[in-house]
């Protein structure tokens, strides 16, 4: 039996339409929150605009002491896309996969979780880390005195049937020698367990560990907040590279090196990932009848 792609259903019944070429991603996005009667607010930060979805009832900004809403979990897709690119998987079917949680969380009456879209994830040539939204984000949770959160980073969740947990984390720290650095690592570790644990729970068998390409973390870990990043791959092109990582650990510098990835070493990094913030990323590389199992995993992070 064929499978129906879901895009007359909600909240996917829009995706055709954040992809398009000249869609203003940030008004659909924002109506599709205002239709399915979401509480949320707009957080703007140095020109980049970040949605919070909130639990029925919540108010960031109303609350006495923002930290007082401290939520166990905290889920983000980046709506933002890259020039010339449908921006499909990346991030298009994360977000809308957020939005299906949203949906399930609110109808299960879960309280204890804070979703966030977030803005300018990709960078442009001659930017660095600090030009990321989810740096400026990150500074504005530590003020908020949130900076303990647990954060899990959804990212081109749209191709594939296994699950893939980030160890880029470990990468990025393993050299790092400045105060505080031994405790940010304790701590990616207790979300890399936790995200084990959820995909155990849920009988998920294809569960991968490796390095995954840039994402939201680096901002975020720049801003001294550590974040867990979530995404998918074909079990073709996961297998054999995490078998490429196992023998050859060195290689998680080309998922975040330019130069590299314009050399020899692009051909082993995994295809999906190549077709990313590129024409080719568009809904024709899609595999829709896996977003459920993205959901059942959000979901159960938390708390379902």
């Amino acid at each position: 039996m064929m499978y129906e792609a879901p895009w007359n259903e909600k909240p996917y019944c829009r995706f055709m339409e954040f992809i398009r070429p000249q869609a203003d991603r940030y008004l659909i996005l924002r109506d599709m929150l205002e239709e399915m009667g979401f509480d949320w607010l707009t957080i703007n930060l140095e020109g980049n605009r970040h949605f919070f979805v909130l639990p029925s009832g919540r108010n960031l900004l109303r609350v006495e002491r923002p930290a007082a809403f401290m939520p166990k979990t905290v889920l983000t897709a980046h709506y933002d896309r890259v020039e010339g690119s449908p921006g499909a998987n990346d991030n298009s079917a994360a977000v809308f996969e957020l939005l299906d949680t949203a949906l399930k969380l609110r109808e299960r009456r879960l309280q204890d979780y804070l979703i966030i879209f977030t803005d300018k994830e990709e960078l442009r040539r001659g930017e660095g880390v600090r030009d990321q939204g989810s740096f400026a984000l990150g500074r504005f949770l530590r003020r908020l005195g949130m900076g303990a959160l647990q954060v899990f980073i959804f990212d081109a969740c749209g191709t594939g049937d296994s699950l893939i947990i980030s160890t880029m984390a470990d990468y990025l720290l393993k050299d790092d020698k400045r105060p505080g650095t031994e405790a940010a690592r304790q701590l990616a570790r207790h979300l890399r367990r936790r995200a084990l644990e959820t995909a155990r729970k849920l009988s998920m068998e294809k569960v991968l560990l490796i390095p995954t390409p840039f994402s939201d973390d680096a901002g975020f870990l720049r801003a001294g907040i550590i974040a867990q990043t979530i995404t998918m791959l074909p079990s073709l092109e996961a297998a054999p590279f995490a078998s490429l990582i196992r023998k050859r650990p060195g290689f998680s510098g080309a998922l975040i090196s330019r130069e590299r990835q314009e050399g020899q070493d692009i051909r082993l990094i995994p295809e999906t990932w190549r077709n990313l913030n590129g024409p080719a990323d568009s809904h024709l590389r899609l595999t829709p009848e896996h977003f459920k199992k993205v959901v059942r995993f959000a979901l159960a992070l938390c708390g379902d």
